[in-house]
């Protein structure tokens, strides 16, 4: 399945990870390397450019890139609304009074940590690979095809990267909205979040009256009805939102907090209840499929071992439970299998050229037998020229542009992404 591969792509990820990770070893160095590797990555891929010959693929995929841009952003927005609607519906006493789930998971590394040799605990407790890196090492990936590292177009993959996110991100968001998990971290809301101390008045009226009282529970589910005769508390705050207003009710502003609805969602982040599953282990396993997929070798068991290690730190660290970085996993593995039609792409000027060296391969072996050089150049450029349409050669130009804009592009969403993800 793979054709054979220099080891140029495995090296510079390998040096990525090791660059960015003396920021805790040493911080003067870490600040000198970085950017300067981060600029000989660009150049080299800029300087590639002129001689990348799979343009034309790339212009074919650049509208599936950009509605797939497109779907992801729309679904991030919808999670970062259900990340501060899961965490404000029960207020912040619920928050702080509710204790974690029971965790087999962080059990066994507790207890791992009694045995294992110290330099091993170390390592595991390593903060060596985080989000950034594992969208950054997909960006690698996708510039190599610049290379010829992996098959054409770097589009392509992207926008089934960014289509496969989408989808695991909106599935994610109905998974804990469905069901609000405690958080591993009781503390996490209060620290974070501005949203009233008592619970959203639908909760008031469902879910308090039945919450501990075992006979209550039996009734409620006894009677299929509310039956409760509570005082319900209302919110007093209303802001001004114009169209927005309606998410007022779910996000439970205060008078103290930011006055602007986007700001809110900014200052979610990752969330503070349990978000089942990994927002961090779903983007590194797709880093991971991506990677495995379209280089192979060595180097994706490196990446491999990252993900690994990250999922022990999530459950070390407590930022998610044990079940939350398993779904990740497999929820990741199946939806980058499932889709398969966005990359790789038929490759449709391959098959020209063999229909076409099928046409003439008698010329070809009779110019060859009679040492006719002249004939077989023009005969092997006749193989070449049939996979460009006409269009293609009379657009030399047009296509030169989509080049440099498609790469000033994917450039400025690559810092972007840097600049505004956080947190997951």
């Amino acid at each position: 399945m793979f054709r054979k591969r220099g080891g140029g792509l495995g090296l510079a990820a390998v040096a990525y990870i090791a660059v960015d990770y003396l920021r805790h070893l040493s911080p003067w160095w870490h600040e000198v390397l970085q950017p300067l590797l981060w600029i000989v990555l660009a150049l080299i891929a800029i300087t590639r450019v002129p001689f990348y010959k799979h343009w034309s693929a790339e212009l074919r995929s650049a509208l599936v890139f950009i509605a797939a841009l497109i779907f992801m952003l729309l679904t991030l927005l919808y999670e970062m609304i259900s990340v501060r609607s899961v965490t404000a519906v029960l207020g912040l006493t619920w928050h702080r009074n509710t204790p974690p789930l029971p965790d087999t998971g962080q059990w066994i590394l507790l207890g791992l940590n009694e045995k294992l040799p110290q330099v091993i605990v170390n390592i595991l407790r390593a903060r060596i690979v985080g989000l950034h890196h594992y969208l950054m090492l997909f960006v690698m990936l996708a510039f190599s095809v610049l290379f010829d590292s992996i098959e054409a177009p770097g589009l392509g993959i992207g926008a089934r990267y960014m289509f496969t996110m989408a989808i695991g991100r909106f599935l994610r968001a109905i998974s804990f909205a469905s069901t609000i998990l405690p958080s591993p971290r009781p503390w996490c809301a209060a620290s974070r979040f501005d949203v009233p101390q008592h619970p959203h008045r639908w909760a008031q009226k469902f879910y308090v009256p039945y919450a501990s009282d075992s006979y209550a529970i039996q009734s409620v589910i006894h009677h299929d009805m509310a039956y409760g005769d509570v005082v319900v508390q209302d919110d007093g705050y209303r802001p001004d939102w114009g169209v927005m207003s309606f998410l007022a009710d779910f996000l439970r502003p205060v008078p103290s907090g930011e006055s602007a609805w986007i700001n809110l969602l900014k200052k979610a982040g990752g969330g503070c209840n349990d978000l089942l599953y990994s927002g961090h282990m779903l983007v590194a396993v797709l880093t991971a499929m991506a990677w495995t997929e379209a280089y192979g070798g060595l180097s994706s068991v490196f990446i491999w071992m990252l993900v690994a290690h990250s999922a022990q730190r999530e459950v070390r660290e407590r930022h998610h439970y044990t079940v939350d970085c398993i779904v990740a996993i497999y929820v990741g593995f199946l939806l980058w299998k499932m889709t398969g039609f966005l990359w790789p792409l038929n490759n449709t000027s391959r098959e020209s050229r063999l229909k076409k060296l099928e046409k003439i391969e008698g010329k070809l072996y009779q110019a060859a037998k009679d040492s006719d050089m002249d004939q077989v150049r023009d005969l092997l450029e006749q193989v070449q020229s049939s996979s460009q349409t006409k269009n293609e050669v009379g657009n030399e130009r047009g296509m030169q542009i989509f080049a440099g804009g498609t790469i000033i592009f994917a450039l400025t969403v690559v810092v972007l992404a840097f600049v505004l993800t956080s947190d997951g």
